[in-house]
């Protein structure tokens, strides 16, 4: 069987384990706390967030738990975060990291990323998102990635963060941030999984020497649940699901494991760090077993197959309602 690295060296010889809990959309203290413990449990060390989601003050009660009951060291843990769209003006982003450095009770992070590279105006202190009437984004087309890029660098001199990233940056958009940069971006997050598998971008961050993060390696399922939904917003999202492929499955079979273990081992095998999201204790652990297994060139080939590029991105313009015309909106460029 191939070495597989559970890590992934960054720029300053930081490790970032290859797997991470990813916790987008979960903001009950309940589901935090027992999405955290259980991936603790079983040995993930990842742990990603972000200000617009609304729980780094539930991890941090989590993580706090588990400090104080000396169950693991701050220095074994690798906690990203994440700058807001209203964050996105130099002026802004020492506040903003400070305010997620309070609510996760933590001096510094490892990875805080540019969540998206279109800003927005603030438009309370307390909101996570600036929404209109209609609950479409409020723009801020003034958005300059080089001056936000110059202040998240002096978060890192500071010491609130060891490495500064990328998060939804196109190739035309990360050029343009590592020309300019001193300190290198650690690395890109971005939607990536079988059926939107971004081959373009990830060897353009290939030969930036740029490391990849899938921030939904399964394609996020529960969006088929709010897309059969009369009542969400959601309804105009794809009701596609790579977990649901049959050419997913019949490996699955073949190798006794599960289809999102199947997909997950698809990424890492490519190099590509993975945040799988998920709130069943039983899932958190099945999602971090897959080195124990390897998928030969049949497998590999097959899966390589089903990608639907752009045609199967879940996070698009419709997810984004009210960004599609900033003028650095990252979707309107091929990759």
């Amino acid at each position: 069987m191939t070495n597989l690295s559970s890590d992934i060296t960054l720029w300053n010889e930081d490790k970032m384990p290859i797997i991470g809990l990813g916790t987008w959309n979960n903001v009950s203290e309940e589901g935090v706390h027992a999405a955290v413990d259980a991936a603790l449990k079983v040995g993930y060390r990842h742990i990603d967030t972000a200000y617009t989601y609304g729980n780094e003050a539930a991890i941090g009660r989590a993580l706090k738990k588990w400090f104080d009951q000396g169950d693991v060291k701050r220095e074994d843990l690798f906690i990203a975060t994440k700058l807001p769209l209203q964050g996105m003006q130099p002026e802004r982003v020492d506040k903003y990291l400070g305010r997620s450095l309070a609510a996760l009770q933590l001096s510094y992070v490892d990875l805080y990323l540019v969540q998206f590279p279109c800003g927005c105006p603030e438009k309370g202190s307390d909101l996570l998102l600036p929404l209109d009437e209609s609950g479409a984004l409020i723009a801020d087309p003034t958005t300059d990635h080089v001056a936000v890029w110059k202040a998240m660098e002096r978060q890192v001199l500071a010491g609130r963060a060891r490495s500064v990233g990328l998060s939804h940056f196109n190739a035309r958009q990360l050029l343009r941030v590592a020309q300019a940069a001193q300190l290198r971006p650690a690395c890109l997050q971005l939607e990536l999984h079988a059926y939107c598998q971004q081959r373009e971008l990830a060897a353009f961050c290939k030969g930036l020497e740029l490391p990849v993060v899938a921030c939904a390696p399964l394609s996020s399922p529960e969006f088929l649940q709010l897309a059969d939904d009369p009542d969400s917003e959601m309804t105009c999202l794809p009701k596609i699901s790579p977990l649901l492929d049959p050419v997913v499955a019949e490996i699955a079979h073949k190798h006794k494991k599960t289809p999102a273990q199947i997909l997950l081992r698809h990424s890492v095998q490519r190099g590509i760090a993975v945040i799988p999201k998920s709130v069943n204790p039983a899932r958190i652990k099945e999602n971090f077993q897959i080195f124990d297994f390897e998928l030969d060139e049949d497998d590999v080939w097959e899966l390589d197959s089903i990608d639907r590029w752009n045609r199967g991105r879940v996070f698009d313009k419709k997810f984004f309602r009210g960004m599609e015309s900033h003028p650095e909106f990252p979707f309107n460029d091929p990759y």
